[in-house]
Protein backbone atom coordinates (compact mmCIF):
# COMPACT_ATOMS: atom_id res chain seq x y z
CA UNK A 1 0.00 0.00 0.00
CA UNK A 2 1.24 3.82 -0.28
CA UNK A 3 3.58 5.15 2.63
CA UNK A 4 2.54 6.91 4.99
CA UNK A 5 6.11 7.39 6.84
CA UNK A 6 8.90 9.46 5.65
CA UNK A 7 11.15 7.65 3.22
CA UNK A 8 14.87 7.87 2.59
CA UNK A 9 16.36 5.66 0.32
CA UNK A 10 20.19 5.16 -1.31
CA UNK A 11 21.34 3.67 -4.24
CA UNK A 12 24.55 2.86 -6.49
CA UNK A 13 24.48 5.28 -9.48
CA UNK A 14 25.64 2.06 -11.06
CA UNK A 15 21.87 0.97 -11.52
CA UNK A 16 21.30 3.69 -13.83
CA UNK A 17 18.34 5.29 -15.65
CA UNK A 18 15.54 1.63 -14.32
CA UNK A 19 16.45 2.34 -10.65
CA UNK A 20 15.55 5.86 -10.80
CA UNK A 21 12.70 5.65 -12.52
CA UNK A 22 11.53 3.40 -9.75
CA UNK A 23 12.42 5.85 -7.14
CA UNK A 24 10.56 8.12 -8.73
CA UNK A 25 7.72 6.39 -8.76
CA UNK A 26 7.78 5.34 -5.01
CA UNK A 27 8.37 9.06 -4.31
CA UNK A 28 5.11 9.73 -6.00
CA UNK A 29 2.88 6.92 -4.45
CA UNK A 30 4.20 8.75 -1.05
CA UNK A 31 3.30 11.90 -2.29
CA UNK A 32 -0.02 10.69 -2.74
CA UNK A 33 -0.32 10.34 1.22
CA UNK A 34 -1.44 14.05 0.70
CA UNK A 35 1.91 15.09 2.30
CA UNK A 36 3.87 17.99 2.20
CA UNK A 37 6.18 18.24 -0.75
CA UNK A 38 9.32 15.43 -1.25
CA UNK A 39 12.78 16.35 -1.25
CA UNK A 40 14.81 14.47 -3.47
CA UNK A 41 18.27 14.79 -2.94
CA UNK A 42 21.90 13.42 -4.48
CA UNK A 43 25.36 13.34 -2.67
CA UNK A 44 28.42 11.00 -2.44
CA UNK A 45 28.42 9.23 0.60
CA UNK A 46 31.82 8.23 2.79
CA UNK A 47 32.79 5.61 0.25
CA UNK A 48 32.55 7.89 -2.91
CA UNK A 49 29.38 6.60 -3.95
CA UNK A 50 26.84 8.83 -5.81
CA UNK A 51 23.22 8.51 -3.39
CA UNK A 52 20.04 9.68 -4.14
CA UNK A 53 17.42 10.43 -1.21
CA UNK A 54 14.00 11.41 -0.96
CA UNK A 55 12.39 13.09 1.94
CA UNK A 56 8.70 13.30 2.51
CA UNK A 57 6.85 14.84 5.91
CA UNK A 58 3.63 13.11 7.98
CA UNK A 59 1.09 15.62 7.68
CA UNK A 60 -0.31 13.87 10.97
CA UNK A 61 2.46 11.94 12.91
CA UNK A 62 5.42 13.86 14.71
CA UNK A 63 7.49 10.38 14.83
CA UNK A 64 7.65 7.44 13.07
CA UNK A 65 6.10 4.43 15.24
CA UNK A 66 7.91 2.16 13.29
CA UNK A 67 11.85 3.54 12.43
CA UNK A 68 12.70 0.75 10.15
CA UNK A 69 9.34 0.30 9.09
CA UNK A 70 8.91 -0.28 5.09
CA UNK A 71 10.35 -3.47 5.28
CA UNK A 72 8.00 -4.79 2.15
CA UNK A 73 9.48 -1.92 0.53
CA UNK A 74 12.91 -2.60 1.10
CA UNK A 75 12.36 -5.91 -0.15
CA UNK A 76 10.93 -5.17 -3.33
CA UNK A 77 13.71 -2.58 -3.66
CA UNK A 78 16.53 -5.19 -3.29
CA UNK A 79 14.39 -7.42 -5.33
CA UNK A 80 14.64 -5.03 -8.20
CA UNK A 81 18.54 -4.39 -7.34
CA UNK A 82 19.21 -8.06 -8.23
CA UNK A 83 17.41 -7.86 -11.43
CA UNK A 84 19.37 -5.14 -11.99
CA UNK A 85 22.18 -6.58 -11.37
CA UNK A 86 21.71 -9.51 -13.63
CA UNK A 87 20.96 -7.68 -16.62
CA UNK A 88 23.93 -5.98 -16.37
CA UNK A 89 25.93 -9.30 -16.01
CA UNK A 90 24.12 -10.61 -19.21
CA UNK A 91 24.81 -7.68 -20.81
CA UNK A 92 28.57 -7.61 -20.54
CA UNK A 93 28.71 -11.27 -21.19
CA UNK A 94 29.72 -12.34 -24.85
CA UNK A 95 27.21 -14.75 -26.67
CA UNK A 96 24.91 -14.52 -24.39
CA UNK A 97 20.56 -14.63 -25.24
CA UNK A 98 20.24 -10.91 -25.64
CA UNK A 99 20.91 -9.13 -29.41
CA UNK A 100 25.13 -9.17 -29.01
CA UNK A 101 25.24 -12.97 -28.96
CA UNK A 102 22.82 -13.00 -31.84
CA UNK A 103 25.25 -10.83 -33.97
CA UNK A 104 27.83 -12.69 -32.75
CA UNK A 105 26.45 -16.26 -33.82
CA UNK A 106 25.45 -14.71 -37.37
CA UNK A 107 29.07 -13.67 -38.10
CA UNK A 108 30.23 -17.16 -36.97
CA UNK A 109 27.64 -18.62 -39.73
CA UNK A 110 29.03 -16.25 -42.01
CA UNK A 111 32.53 -16.99 -41.53
CA UNK A 112 31.98 -20.47 -41.90
CA UNK A 113 29.80 -20.52 -44.81
CA UNK A 114 32.78 -18.07 -46.08
CA UNK A 115 35.06 -21.04 -45.39
CA UNK A 116 32.69 -23.43 -47.00
CA UNK A 117 32.68 -21.23 -50.35
CA UNK A 118 36.59 -21.49 -50.58
CA UNK A 119 36.79 -25.10 -49.82
CA UNK A 120 34.66 -26.01 -52.58
CA UNK A 121 36.18 -23.50 -55.54
CA UNK A 122 39.77 -25.19 -54.31
CA UNK A 123 38.17 -28.69 -55.22
CA UNK A 124 37.24 -27.32 -58.50
CA UNK A 125 40.41 -25.58 -58.83
CA UNK A 126 42.27 -29.59 -58.45
CA UNK A 127 39.67 -31.37 -60.39
CA UNK A 128 40.48 -28.75 -63.41
CA UNK A 129 44.27 -29.03 -62.97
CA UNK A 130 43.86 -32.86 -62.78
CA UNK A 131 41.85 -32.60 -66.20
CA UNK A 132 44.89 -30.68 -67.63
CA UNK A 133 47.36 -33.12 -66.88
CA UNK A 134 45.28 -36.02 -67.96
CA UNK A 135 45.54 -34.31 -71.43
CA UNK A 136 49.22 -33.33 -71.30
CA UNK A 137 49.54 -36.80 -70.82
CA UNK A 138 47.73 -38.07 -73.62
CA UNK A 139 49.22 -35.62 -75.72
CA UNK A 140 52.99 -36.86 -74.36
CA UNK A 141 52.17 -40.47 -74.69
CA UNK A 142 50.81 -39.91 -78.69
CA UNK A 143 54.48 -37.73 -78.83
CA UNK A 144 56.27 -41.11 -77.59
CA UNK A 145 54.86 -43.04 -79.89
CA UNK A 146 55.88 -40.97 -82.84
CA UNK A 147 59.41 -40.64 -81.89
CA UNK A 148 59.54 -44.34 -81.07
CA UNK A 149 58.37 -44.90 -84.89
CA UNK A 150 61.26 -42.42 -86.28
CA UNK A 151 63.32 -44.28 -84.35
CA UNK A 152 62.62 -47.44 -85.91
CA UNK A 153 62.02 -46.10 -89.31
CA UNK A 154 65.59 -44.69 -89.03
CA UNK A 155 66.49 -47.63 -88.03
CA UNK A 156 65.32 -49.32 -91.11
CA UNK A 157 67.07 -46.62 -93.13
CA UNK A 158 70.53 -47.00 -91.64
CA UNK A 159 70.44 -50.56 -92.32
CA UNK A 160 68.82 -50.22 -95.71
CA UNK A 161 72.23 -47.04 -96.48
CA UNK A 162 74.73 -49.94 -94.89
CA UNK A 163 73.48 -52.20 -97.84
CA UNK A 164 73.81 -49.94 -100.64
CA UNK A 165 78.09 -49.65 -99.37
CA UNK A 166 78.25 -53.42 -99.54
CA UNK A 167 80.02 -55.28 -102.43
CA UNK A 168 78.14 -56.99 -105.14
CA UNK A 169 78.16 -61.62 -104.75
CA UNK A 170 81.29 -62.54 -105.89
CA UNK A 171 83.43 -59.89 -105.16
CA UNK A 172 86.58 -60.37 -102.80
CA UNK A 173 85.07 -60.36 -99.18
CA UNK A 174 88.56 -59.09 -97.70
CA UNK A 175 87.79 -55.94 -98.69
CA UNK A 176 84.13 -55.64 -98.76
CA UNK A 177 81.38 -56.92 -96.98
CA UNK A 178 79.11 -58.78 -99.29
CA UNK A 179 75.59 -57.55 -99.96
CA UNK A 180 72.75 -58.96 -98.18
CA UNK A 181 70.54 -60.91 -100.03
CA UNK A 182 67.20 -58.95 -100.72
CA UNK A 183 65.38 -57.65 -103.61
CA UNK A 184 66.65 -54.59 -106.00
CA UNK A 185 63.82 -52.03 -105.12
CA UNK A 186 63.51 -51.53 -108.85
CA UNK A 187 63.19 -54.78 -109.76
CA UNK A 188 61.94 -58.18 -107.24
CA UNK A 189 64.53 -60.16 -109.04
CA UNK A 190 67.80 -60.76 -107.41
CA UNK A 191 70.46 -58.32 -107.94
CA UNK A 192 73.05 -60.47 -110.32
CA UNK A 193 69.95 -61.41 -112.60
CA UNK A 194 68.93 -57.41 -112.80
CA UNK A 195 72.73 -56.94 -113.99
CA UNK A 196 72.64 -59.26 -116.70
CA UNK A 197 69.30 -58.08 -117.37
CA UNK A 198 70.28 -54.85 -117.96
CA UNK A 199 73.45 -56.75 -120.48
CA UNK A 200 71.02 -57.72 -122.58
CA UNK A 201 69.04 -54.92 -122.82
CA UNK A 202 71.80 -52.05 -122.96
CA UNK A 203 74.86 -54.00 -124.41
CA UNK A 204 74.70 -55.99 -127.46
CA UNK A 205 74.42 -59.42 -128.05
CA UNK A 206 77.91 -59.90 -129.74
CA UNK A 207 79.93 -58.00 -126.81
CA UNK A 208 80.54 -59.20 -123.84
CA UNK A 209 81.30 -57.34 -120.83
CA UNK A 210 83.30 -58.46 -118.06
CA UNK A 211 82.93 -56.46 -114.43
CA UNK A 212 86.06 -54.36 -113.27
CA UNK A 213 87.03 -52.66 -110.13
CA UNK A 214 85.98 -49.52 -110.92
CA UNK A 215 82.89 -49.11 -109.19
CA UNK A 216 85.21 -50.44 -106.01
CA UNK A 217 86.89 -46.81 -104.19
CA UNK A 218 89.83 -47.60 -102.92
CA UNK A 219 91.25 -50.02 -105.67
CA UNK A 220 93.76 -49.83 -108.30
CA UNK A 221 92.53 -47.92 -111.47
CA UNK A 222 91.99 -50.80 -114.14
CA UNK A 223 91.07 -48.66 -116.94
CA UNK A 224 87.58 -47.50 -117.76
CA UNK A 225 84.11 -48.24 -118.76
CA UNK A 226 80.93 -48.00 -119.24
CA UNK A 227 78.09 -47.28 -116.59
CA UNK A 228 75.75 -50.19 -116.11
CA UNK A 229 74.56 -49.50 -112.48
CA UNK A 230 73.34 -47.03 -110.20
CA UNK A 231 73.01 -47.53 -106.34
CA UNK A 232 70.49 -45.71 -103.60
CA UNK A 233 71.88 -42.07 -102.55
CA UNK A 234 73.21 -42.09 -99.39
CA UNK A 235 73.19 -38.79 -97.59
CA UNK A 236 76.49 -37.08 -96.39
CA UNK A 237 75.02 -33.84 -94.99
CA UNK A 238 71.80 -31.27 -95.36
CA UNK A 239 71.94 -27.35 -95.56
CA UNK A 240 70.04 -25.80 -93.07
CA UNK A 241 69.01 -22.80 -94.85
CA UNK A 242 67.05 -21.11 -97.97
CA UNK A 243 69.75 -20.69 -99.50
CA UNK A 244 71.14 -24.50 -99.87
CA UNK A 245 67.88 -25.03 -101.71
CA UNK A 246 70.46 -26.44 -104.29
CA UNK A 247 73.55 -26.23 -104.13
CA UNK A 248 77.10 -28.11 -105.26
CA UNK A 249 79.14 -29.82 -103.37
CA UNK A 250 82.58 -31.96 -104.17
CA UNK A 251 85.97 -33.67 -103.46
CA UNK A 252 89.02 -33.08 -106.00
CA UNK A 253 90.28 -35.97 -107.64
CA UNK A 254 93.58 -34.75 -108.01
CA UNK A 255 94.36 -32.72 -104.73
CA UNK A 256 97.64 -30.04 -104.46
CA UNK A 257 99.38 -29.85 -101.37
CA UNK A 258 98.33 -28.42 -98.97
CA UNK A 259 94.64 -29.77 -99.64
CA UNK A 260 93.93 -33.87 -99.48
CA UNK A 261 91.43 -36.20 -101.36
CA UNK A 262 89.13 -35.86 -98.20
CA UNK A 263 89.55 -32.36 -98.14
CA UNK A 264 85.80 -31.04 -99.37
CA UNK A 265 83.95 -28.59 -100.80
CA UNK A 266 80.62 -26.69 -100.54
CA UNK A 267 78.76 -24.00 -102.12
CA UNK A 268 75.11 -22.55 -101.56
CA UNK A 269 73.94 -21.12 -104.88
CA UNK A 270 70.45 -19.70 -104.09
CA UNK A 271 70.90 -16.26 -103.90
CA UNK A 272 72.22 -13.41 -106.60
CA UNK A 273 75.63 -12.52 -105.10
CA UNK A 274 77.22 -16.12 -104.08
CA UNK A 275 80.90 -15.37 -103.59
CA UNK A 276 81.08 -17.84 -100.34
CA UNK A 277 83.23 -21.44 -100.74
CA UNK A 278 82.78 -23.51 -97.25
CA UNK A 279 86.15 -25.53 -96.71
CA UNK A 280 86.17 -28.67 -94.70
CA UNK A 281 88.77 -31.09 -94.17
CA UNK A 282 87.15 -34.11 -94.09
CA UNK A 283 82.82 -34.86 -95.03
CA UNK A 284 82.23 -35.84 -91.55
CA UNK A 285 83.16 -32.15 -90.50
CA UNK A 286 81.05 -31.26 -93.66
CA UNK A 287 77.86 -33.28 -92.05
CA UNK A 288 78.84 -31.55 -88.77
CA UNK A 289 77.80 -28.14 -90.69
CA UNK A 290 81.38 -26.93 -89.19
CA UNK A 291 83.39 -25.59 -92.12
CA UNK A 292 87.67 -25.41 -91.08
CA UNK A 293 87.70 -22.13 -93.59
CA UNK A 294 85.46 -20.14 -95.96
CA UNK A 295 86.97 -18.70 -99.23
CA UNK A 296 85.37 -15.37 -100.71
CA UNK A 297 85.48 -15.47 -104.60
CA UNK A 298 86.66 -12.59 -105.68
CA UNK A 299 83.52 -12.53 -108.20
CA UNK A 300 79.92 -14.32 -107.84
CA UNK A 301 79.41 -17.36 -109.66
CA UNK A 302 76.48 -18.35 -111.30
CA UNK A 303 74.28 -21.20 -110.32
CA UNK A 304 75.76 -24.94 -109.70
CA UNK A 305 77.87 -25.96 -112.36
CA UNK A 306 81.37 -25.71 -110.68
CA UNK A 307 83.69 -28.19 -110.02
CA UNK A 308 87.15 -28.54 -107.97
CA UNK A 309 90.20 -30.00 -109.60
CA UNK A 310 94.07 -29.86 -109.56
CA UNK A 311 93.98 -27.04 -106.48
CA UNK A 312 91.40 -24.80 -108.52
CA UNK A 313 87.78 -23.99 -108.25
CA UNK A 314 86.68 -23.67 -112.45
CA UNK A 315 83.26 -21.94 -112.35
CA UNK A 316 81.16 -19.62 -114.23
CA UNK A 317 81.32 -15.96 -113.28
CA UNK A 318 77.92 -14.50 -113.02
CA UNK A 319 75.78 -13.22 -115.94
CA UNK A 320 78.71 -14.23 -118.60
CA UNK A 321 79.50 -17.30 -120.73
CA UNK A 322 82.87 -17.13 -119.88
CA UNK A 323 84.81 -19.69 -117.34
CA UNK A 324 87.21 -19.07 -114.85
CA UNK A 325 89.77 -20.76 -112.57
CA UNK A 326 90.28 -19.31 -108.67
CA UNK A 327 93.60 -20.75 -107.05
CA UNK A 328 92.43 -22.45 -103.93
CA UNK A 329 96.11 -21.72 -102.54
CA UNK A 330 96.40 -18.14 -103.88
CA UNK A 331 92.74 -17.33 -103.46
CA UNK A 332 93.16 -15.17 -107.17
CA UNK A 333 91.27 -16.01 -110.27
CA UNK A 334 94.71 -17.23 -112.38
CA UNK A 335 92.66 -17.71 -115.48
CA UNK A 336 89.23 -16.83 -117.45
CA UNK A 337 88.03 -17.58 -120.74
CA UNK A 338 85.13 -16.98 -122.85
CA UNK A 339 83.10 -20.35 -124.50
CA UNK A 340 82.22 -19.04 -128.17
CA UNK A 341 78.75 -18.32 -128.25
CA UNK A 342 77.82 -20.62 -125.18
CA UNK A 343 74.28 -19.76 -123.82
CA UNK A 344 73.97 -18.06 -120.32
CA UNK A 345 71.71 -16.96 -117.83
CA UNK A 346 68.33 -18.70 -118.57
CA UNK A 347 69.14 -19.41 -122.60
CA UNK A 348 69.99 -23.19 -122.30
CA UNK A 349 69.46 -24.59 -119.11
CA UNK A 350 68.80 -28.06 -117.81
CA UNK A 351 65.07 -28.87 -117.43
CA UNK A 352 65.19 -27.86 -113.69
CA UNK A 353 66.46 -24.07 -114.60
CA UNK A 354 68.47 -22.11 -112.42
CA UNK A 355 70.64 -20.89 -115.09
CA UNK A 356 72.22 -23.79 -115.75
CA UNK A 357 73.45 -23.02 -118.93
CA UNK A 358 76.97 -23.84 -118.43
CA UNK A 359 78.17 -26.92 -116.06
CA UNK A 360 81.73 -28.04 -115.99
CA UNK A 361 82.48 -31.82 -115.09
CA UNK A 362 86.15 -34.34 -114.15
CA UNK A 363 86.57 -37.44 -115.48
CA UNK A 364 89.29 -39.60 -115.85
CA UNK A 365 90.77 -38.08 -119.05
CA UNK A 366 90.29 -33.97 -117.36
CA UNK A 367 88.42 -31.38 -117.18
CA UNK A 368 85.27 -30.68 -119.72
CA UNK A 369 82.63 -27.85 -120.05
CA UNK A 370 78.71 -28.53 -121.12
CA UNK A 371 76.74 -26.07 -123.01
CA UNK A 372 74.68 -25.13 -125.75
CA UNK A 373 74.64 -22.38 -128.53
CA UNK A 374 72.22 -20.51 -130.60
CA UNK A 375 73.78 -22.66 -133.67
CA UNK A 376 73.44 -25.47 -131.92
CA UNK A 377 69.09 -24.91 -131.36
CA UNK A 378 69.22 -26.41 -128.10
CA UNK A 379 71.75 -29.29 -127.74
CA UNK A 380 74.24 -30.08 -125.65
CA UNK A 381 78.01 -29.73 -126.67
CA UNK A 382 80.93 -30.97 -124.59
CA UNK A 383 84.38 -29.28 -124.96
CA UNK A 384 87.60 -30.44 -123.67
CA UNK A 385 89.25 -27.92 -121.60
CA UNK A 386 92.83 -26.95 -120.67
CA UNK A 387 92.78 -26.83 -116.95
CA UNK A 388 95.38 -24.45 -116.85
CA UNK A 389 94.59 -22.04 -119.50
CA UNK A 390 90.92 -22.76 -120.15
CA UNK A 391 91.98 -23.26 -123.67
CA UNK A 392 88.84 -25.54 -125.86
CA UNK A 393 91.07 -28.84 -127.00
CA UNK A 394 88.43 -30.55 -128.78
CA UNK A 395 84.52 -30.31 -129.19
CA UNK A 396 81.86 -32.48 -129.46
CA UNK A 397 77.69 -31.90 -130.37
CA UNK A 398 75.54 -33.87 -129.79
CA UNK A 399 71.86 -34.64 -130.56
CA UNK A 400 70.38 -34.40 -127.03
CA UNK A 401 68.35 -31.07 -125.99
CA UNK A 402 69.73 -29.76 -123.28
CA UNK A 403 66.44 -28.50 -121.99
CA UNK A 404 65.12 -32.33 -122.53
CA UNK A 405 66.86 -33.67 -119.50
CA UNK A 406 67.53 -33.03 -115.86
CA UNK A 407 71.06 -33.13 -115.20
CA UNK A 408 74.56 -34.62 -116.80
CA UNK A 409 77.84 -36.17 -115.98
CA UNK A 410 80.79 -37.39 -117.53
CA UNK A 411 82.58 -41.04 -116.62
CA UNK A 412 85.36 -42.30 -119.42
CA UNK A 413 84.61 -39.42 -122.07
CA UNK A 414 80.84 -40.22 -122.31
CA UNK A 415 78.13 -38.48 -121.57
CA UNK A 416 75.60 -39.78 -119.49
CA UNK A 417 71.75 -37.66 -118.75
CA UNK A 418 69.17 -37.93 -115.97
CA UNK A 419 65.68 -37.71 -117.16
CA UNK A 420 63.66 -36.10 -114.58
CA UNK A 421 65.03 -34.10 -111.49
CA UNK A 422 61.57 -34.78 -109.25
CA UNK A 423 60.17 -38.04 -109.85
CA UNK A 424 61.16 -40.60 -107.48
CA UNK A 425 62.47 -43.06 -110.24
CA UNK A 426 63.97 -41.80 -112.53
CA UNK A 427 66.27 -43.42 -115.01
CA UNK A 428 69.96 -42.56 -116.74
CA UNK A 429 68.10 -42.44 -120.22
CA UNK A 430 70.92 -41.35 -122.63
CA UNK A 431 74.91 -41.81 -123.34
CA UNK A 432 76.97 -39.94 -125.74
CA UNK A 433 80.54 -41.43 -126.54
CA UNK A 434 82.91 -38.86 -127.79
CA UNK A 435 85.20 -41.65 -128.36
CA UNK A 436 82.73 -43.08 -131.60
CA UNK A 437 80.67 -39.75 -131.79
CA UNK A 438 77.72 -41.70 -131.21
CA UNK A 439 74.64 -41.89 -128.60
CA UNK A 440 72.43 -44.58 -127.70
CA UNK A 441 69.01 -44.57 -125.13
CA UNK A 442 69.59 -46.36 -121.83
CA UNK A 443 67.34 -46.92 -119.02
CA UNK A 444 69.42 -47.00 -115.64
CA UNK A 445 67.00 -46.53 -112.93
CA UNK A 446 68.19 -43.70 -110.70
CA UNK A 447 66.15 -42.08 -108.03
CA UNK A 448 65.41 -38.74 -106.26
CA UNK A 449 65.30 -39.42 -103.29
CA UNK A 450 64.10 -35.85 -102.26
CA UNK A 451 62.61 -34.89 -105.45
CA UNK A 452 64.50 -31.70 -106.44
CA UNK A 453 67.72 -33.01 -107.95
CA UNK A 454 70.00 -29.92 -109.00
CA UNK A 455 73.60 -31.13 -109.47
CA UNK A 456 75.23 -34.31 -110.43
CA UNK A 457 79.32 -34.97 -111.13
CA UNK A 458 81.04 -37.44 -111.31
CA UNK A 459 84.62 -37.99 -109.01
CA UNK A 460 86.93 -40.48 -110.65
CA UNK A 461 89.13 -41.34 -107.86
CA UNK A 462 85.91 -41.66 -105.30
CA UNK A 463 84.33 -43.79 -108.20
CA UNK A 464 80.84 -42.20 -107.16
CA UNK A 465 78.09 -39.52 -108.00
CA UNK A 466 78.14 -36.72 -105.98
CA UNK A 467 74.54 -35.06 -106.09
CA UNK A 468 72.92 -31.83 -104.30
CA UNK A 469 68.62 -33.03 -103.89
CA UNK A 470 66.93 -30.50 -102.04
CA UNK A 471 68.98 -29.31 -99.29
CA UNK A 472 70.60 -32.15 -99.28
CA UNK A 473 73.95 -33.81 -100.10
CA UNK A 474 74.04 -37.43 -101.13
CA UNK A 475 76.14 -39.71 -102.99
CA UNK A 476 75.49 -42.48 -105.48
CA UNK A 477 77.66 -45.53 -105.85
CA UNK A 478 78.44 -46.78 -109.49
CA UNK A 479 79.31 -49.76 -111.17
CA UNK A 480 81.11 -49.66 -114.30
CA UNK A 481 82.04 -52.54 -117.07
CA UNK A 482 84.69 -52.93 -119.99
CA UNK A 483 84.84 -54.75 -122.89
Amino acid sequence: GPARNGLCCSCESTYGTMLGAWLVLLGGLALGCRGERAFLTRADDSTGRCTYSFTVASPVEAACPNAGGGPELRAELASLAARLSRLESRERGAGGSGPRGVEVGGARDSQQAASAGGLEDAYSELLRAKSRLEEEKGRLELENAELRRRLESSAQEIARLRATRCSPAGSDPAHIAPCPTTASRWNPQPLTYQELQSERTEIPASRMLEETALSRPGTEDSGCGELVWVGEPVVFGRADSIAGKYGVWMKDPEPVSPFTRETTWRVDTVGTEVRQLFQYEAAEQLAQGYPAKVHILPRPLESNGAVIYRGGLFFQPRRSHAVARYDLRTEAITAEKEIPGAGYHGQYPYAWGGYTDIDLAVDETGLWVIYSTEKARGAIILSKLDPETLEIRQTWETNIRKRGVANSFIICGTLYTISSYSAPNATINFAYNTTTGTSRALSIPFENRFRYLSMVDYNPTERQLFAWDSFNMVTYPVRLSQV
